[in-house]
């Protein structure tokens, strides 16, 4: 179950990044993150009803410790998106996001059983091939934009971690506390002027509701899958979303695959196959 909830987490994170990105093409990425994360908080708030849970003090400082963090990634993301070229962005972003945590599982005394291993490595490898060119360099065409998304992975890696400890029994409740950090940060941001704080013009509205409601159940789907399975191995499937960002990206702005692409997109299923065994 944990597996299937990663990759449902997955797909999910990977098509709410695309509409944000595109988004972030059309207005400025701090004001994509301001009203997505608005609207995630809402429904959050409305997840509450449906997962039950009680929560500590102790449960929603971290939830909201890593909503910054999680925050600034979404906003880096973004903003590299903007800039760079969505297939390279999104997997080197993917590639720290599942680095940060594999890391601390390791610290923390997590050991996956041979097969697991083997699959993580196997997905970590498939995150690299997704980003890199034909002859299987990778494309930092846009300085800014690597930087960019370097910074998106490692805060998506952190917010990735703190929702792994926190209490199973707290429900979606780290998930508000995290969402109204983020929201009441770049709110107060907003007021002195740093970011605009107008509503979306309408050509980017519908983007970025569906960045915020995307992201808003990719974390709600993460959460459960951590709380089901090891953080190392929950936070690998979760970090193959680049897959699906990257197809959007072929169909709908017709950004060219490359084989060594198709390879790594050909290994994540049997990598996700042998880290569901």
């Amino acid at each position: 179950m944990a597996a299937l909830l990663a990759l449902c987490s997955a797909a999910t994170y990977g098509i709410g990044d695309f509409c944000g990105g595109l988004a972030a093409r059309r207005i400025a990425a701090s004001s994509v993150v301001l009203w997505s994360h608005l609207l995630g908080l809402l429904l959050m708030l409305v997840s509450t009803i449906f997962v039950s849970g009680h929560a500590t003090s102790g449960d929603l400082v971290i939830g909201a410790l890593g909503g910054l963090c999680g925050a600034a990634g979404v906003g880096l993301l973004y903003k590299g998106l903007s800039v760079g070229q969505m297939s390279v962005i999104a997997p080197i972003t993917a590639l720290l996001t599942a680095a940060v945590p594999l890391v601390s599982g390791y610290v923390e005394g997590e050991r996956p059983g041979g097969a697991a291993a083997l699959g993580m490595a196997l997905a970590l490898l498939a995150i690299v091939l997704v980003s890199a060119e034909g002859d299987g360099s990778l494309r930092p065409s846009d300085l800014r934009g690597v930087t960019y998304a370097l910074g998106a992975g490692f805060g998506f890696g952190v917010f990735f971690v703190a929702l792994s400890h926190t209490g199973e029994d707290s429900g979606m409740w780290p998930l508000v506390a995290a969402r109204g950090a983020s929201v009441t940060a770049l709110g107060v941001v907003a007021l002195l002027g740093f970011i605009p704080r107008r509503p979306p013009a309408p050509g980017s509205r519908a983007l970025t509701a569906a960045a915020g409601a995307l992201d808003a159940q990719a974390n709600v789907l993460y959460l459960l899958a951590v709380r089901e399975g090891l953080v190392s191995v929950v936070s690998v499937l979760a970090a193959l979303y680049p897959v699906s960002t990257v197809i959007l990206a072929r169909l709908v702005l017709h950004e060219r695959f490359h084989r060594v692409q198709l390879t790594g997109m050909a290994l994540a299923l049997p990598a996700t196959i042998l880290m569901a065994s």
